[in-house]
């Protein structure tokens, strides 16, 4: 459960009145995980209100009341939804500014969890609602010290699985024996069992025309065969299989052969330069200047640009990194979105540009922690160059 007071020193720095959390059955999984709730049974909406000073109330139903006992905090309940609109309104009484799970134009979709008749709701009552994603970033998208150590193992692991399939790969091809994309991959699931991993979906392997598609997906019943000359490209994510424990998330290309096609080369070239110099900002910046999630999108989308491959860099630079894969903290985006919210300490993105043609495609993925006063980039070895593996 978040620390009220430290609660309440944000809500102050931020000239915010108070936070209220909202949910109704799971809609706003921030709320129930921010909250502290375990388990119950919760199927109506209830309220959790952190004024910016005095004590924090919970507005629920009475038939759930019991499931809020274990907060120990003060507990207001309702029968009717007359009595439920004017307990809120009572409980709001003297507070103007109420930061709630939503996103002006749904710009963050992340933190967008609360739906539009609620906002409607709070702001009926005289209140501005306003965007709780700085708060979402600072209370559940930072690490423990145990959580970056979770993360620097899962790394290590995945860059041991990662290294074993690209033999395997070459070991198949020399000896001219089947393997296809989705053989290759749940090879790779099997080992991330065996080393204790557990992932939300399975990693990407896919070669030439396949490597294209950002969010390819190899099928059993329809899957590409690896072979000779073919450009391979692996994207791989898995955390440790432990309680609280943090995702890694790497993407790595090779080639099977000796000469790597120089039209390959030339796009490698791009994409890791632009990876590089997005990495090199947030070091060059970081903490002295505040440095929002658009600005290192920017960096890389104007590198690719001025190689002349814009229309072919299709996503964002990278995404927050934390229990989920793709977290609530701030994304290195301009394109889908335009994410202003500042890179703080604690807390860990992907920096992973990618060029997309109709033969094959390119992307190169590395994971950035940002300490208090230094900037780690993880994944050790750091991708230079395409790897080849060996066919003959």
């Amino acid at each position: 459960m978040i620390d009220i007071r430290e609660v309440q020193d944000q809500l102050s720095q931020a000239h915010i009145d108070g936070w209220l959390l909202y949910d109704f059955q799971g809609l706003n999984p921030i709320a129930k995980k921010l909250v502290g709730l375990q388990g119950g049974m919760l199927t109506r909406r209830w309220y959790y209100w952190i004024p910016k000073q005095g004590e924090p109330c919970v507005l629920c139903h009475r038939i759930e009341q019991q499931g809020f006992a274990a907060l120990n905090t003060r507990l207001q309940t309702f029968k009717s939804w007359q009595e439920m609109v004017e307990s809120l309104k009572q409980m709001l009484e003297g507070h103007h500014s109420i930061a709630m799970e939503y996103s002006p134009l749904c710009s963050i979709p992340y933190v967008s969890r609360v739906d539009a008749g609620t906002v409607e709701a709070v702001e009926s009552l005289g209140k501005k609602v306003i965007s709780s994603a700085d708060l979402v970033q600072y209370f559940q998208s930072r690490w423990s010290g145990q959580q970056f150590e979770m993360h620097q193992e899962a790394g290590r692991l995945l860059m041991s699985i990662l290294f074993e399939t690209f033999h395997d790969v070459g070991e198949a091809a020399r000896q001219r024996a089947r393997l296809t994309e989705y053989a290759a991959q749940q090879a790779m699931l099997e080992k991330f069992h065996h080393n204790g991993l557990t992932t939300f979906s399975p990693p990407i392997v896919a070669v030439n025309q396949n490597s294209g598609n950002p969010h390819y997906e190899p099928a059993e019943s329809a899957s590409a065969e690896i072979r000779r000359d073919d450009l391979l490209l692996v994207d791989l994510w898995a955390k440790l299989d432990k309680p609280e424990s943090v995702y890694a998330d790497y993407t790595w290309v090779a080639y099977l052969g000796k000469v790597v096609p120089e039209k390959i080369v030339n796009v490698w070239q791009t994409v890791s330069g632009a990876r590089d110099a997005a990495v090199a900002f947030v070091k060059a910046n970081y903490p002295s200047k505040k440095i929002q999630g658009w600005q290192v999108d920017t960096i890389a989308r104007d590198y690719i640009a001025e190689r002349g491959f814009s229309d072919f860099f299709i996503h964002r630079t990278g995404h927050n990194i934390g229990e989920d894969d793709h977290g609530t903290g701030a994304n290195m985006d301009s394109l889908e979105t335009k994410d202003e919210r500042h890179l703080i300490a604690e807390t860990c993105f992907s920096i992973e540009p990618g060029i997309y043609l109709a033969e094959f495609g390119i992307r190169s993925e590395v994971n950035v922690y940002l300490e208090h006063n230094d900037v780690v980039v993880t994944g050790d070895p750091i991708q230079t160059e395409i790897h080849r593996i060996d066919c003959s």
